[in-house]
């Protein structure tokens, strides 16, 4: 892309807090405040291949996949942050996940996730969010290598 604006230090702060906030709504198992994140006609399309379009239907959604199943809570390693124009971003990452009522990362269960963000009135929104299954068949070592990565930064950090 010949044509991405400079990254600037506050687009890349600010992009990188909503991620962490959807993963933490996640994580909360918190419907509403996960869906508020996203704009009004907001995408994803989820780990199973699930594709839900707009704010609601985005909070329904997510309801129904809390109801239904013991969701795991994420370790995120963010690969980049990436201005595309002043007011939209990209942000990839890789996931992990520690599955409900377990003390370990599921590499089964790694994930690529791309976000798409733009600059609203009220601050950055999410437009599309996109988790994708790291499964490299056929490819162990890459999920190996990804899954140590992954325990390392879901390890506790020494205080300096």
């Amino acid at each position: 892309m010949t044509n991405a604006a400079p990254n600037d230090s506050a687009t890349d702060r600010d992009v990188r807090e909503i991620y962490r906030q959807l993963l933490q709504a996640w994580d909360k198992r918190n419907a509403r405040d996960y869906a508020l994140l996203f704009t009004a006609d907001g995408y994803i399309v989820g780990f199973d291949g699930s594709q839900v379009s707009g704010q609601n239907e985005i909070g329904a959604h997510v309801t129904k996949v809390f109801s239904h199943h013991q969701t795991g809570r994420y370790t995120s390693i963010v690969r980049s942050v990436s201005s595309l124009t002043p007011d939209v971003a990209m942000l990839t990452a890789v996931v992990g996940t520690v599955p409900a009522r377990k003390e370990e990362l599921e590499p089964a269960l790694n994930a690529v996730q791309t976000m798409i963000a733009v600059r609203k009135r009220d601050g950055w929104k999410i437009a599309l969010f996109q988790n994708t299954p790291a499964a490299w068949h056929g490819r162990p070592d890459d999920t190996k290598k990804l899954t140590e990565e992954l325990r390392k930064a879901l390890q506790p950090q020494p205080k300096a």
